[in-house]
């Protein structure tokens, strides 16, 4: 097991620059490969849910991948990246996590988190979102994808998901053990609960590799929650490995993320495009 908690360093600065340059030019290699976005919809034992479904141009098959979106929904930013990693050679699937109570994108990107109303109105579309929904709804997703003609029934999936999403990326490896074989977390919120459904403690329910991709402040807030992590991968005697961004707060890998309380954007390019390149690492690893 690969454990990699600890924090970006000056001294790490040159090898994150080298990633990122890495990333950039599988990018663009990989532009060439055009990809097709669609609208679908999805059954799940408590309705239908719109999604995207995006994956290369031309007949074939690729894996499978359910990206989890952040508190904001399904909007173009995720699409974009969910068009980034299909030209990369996968079939991704973006559903619309509140179908249980709203349309996509379900909230807009101006929510002030200090203000009781639109609190309010997070609480009201993310409230039917329990454990028990999501872990439902994940089975739904994965057998949506393997129905599909374009998903290589043979790999592994992936999962990732941002913010909200992280969660969402255990629990859908949990309830899938036989098919989700890689997941990522980027700057998940609540992986460590003192809760009984706490994501952390499916892990023994899991088959999968993991990647968690930690916000800087989110480590200050919570900072034992990378070593119950680390400790329910091992026990489990699975492979994950966990990276502190040091300088990067809640939410920098989404490019649509408002300014911080200190009015300063919290998306950081250097630390989204590497954090991007684990991901593309993880899934060549094992979604195969």
């Amino acid at each position: 097991m690969t454990d990699e908690s600890s924090k970006l360093s000056r001294r790490e600065f040159t090898a994150l620059s080298l990633a990122a340059g890495m990333t950039v030019a599988a990018r663009a290699s990989a532009a060439a490969l055009e990809v097709v976005d669609t609208d679908v919809e999805v059954k799940t034992a408590d309705g239908t849910t719109e999604a995207a479904l995006i994956h290369p141009k031309g007949k074939g098959q690729w894996p499978g991948v359910i990206l989890f979106v952040d508190v904001f929904g399904l909007r173009p930013t995720m699409r974009d990246m969910a068009k980034r990693l299909a030209a990369n050679g996968y079939t991704v699937l973006v559903p619309n996590p509140y179908y249980r109570t709203t349309k996509a994108p379900g909230l807009p990107s101006t929510l002030d988190f200090t203000n009781k109303d639109d609190l309010a109105k997070i609480s009201a579309v993310r409230k039917p979102l329990t454990d028990e929904a999501v872990m439902s709804d994940t089975t739904a997703y994965v057998k949506f994808l393997d129905a599909q003609s374009m998903v290589n029934k043979k790999a592994k999936m992936g999962v990732f998901g941002y913010c909200m999403g992280g969660p969402m990326t255990m629990q859908a490896a949990a309830a899938n053990p036989a098919r989700v074989g890689a997941g990522a977390s980027f700057h998940g919120g609540g992986l460590v609960t003192e809760k009984p459904d706490s994501p952390h403690l499916k892990v023994p329910q899991m088959k999968a590799q993991f990647y968690f991709a930690i916000a800087a402040n989110d480590d200050q807030r919570q900072p034992e929650a990378k070593t119950k992590l680390a400790e329910a991968f091992k026990a489990a005697n699975l492979s994950q490995t966990q990276k502190v961004y040091e300088g990067c707060n809640h939410g920098w890998c989404v490019k649509d993320m408002p300014n911080g309380p200190d009015g300063k954007p919290l998306y950081n390019e250097a630390g989204a495009e590497e954090a991007w390149g684990q991901l593309l690492a993880l899934y060549k690893r094992a979604a195969v």
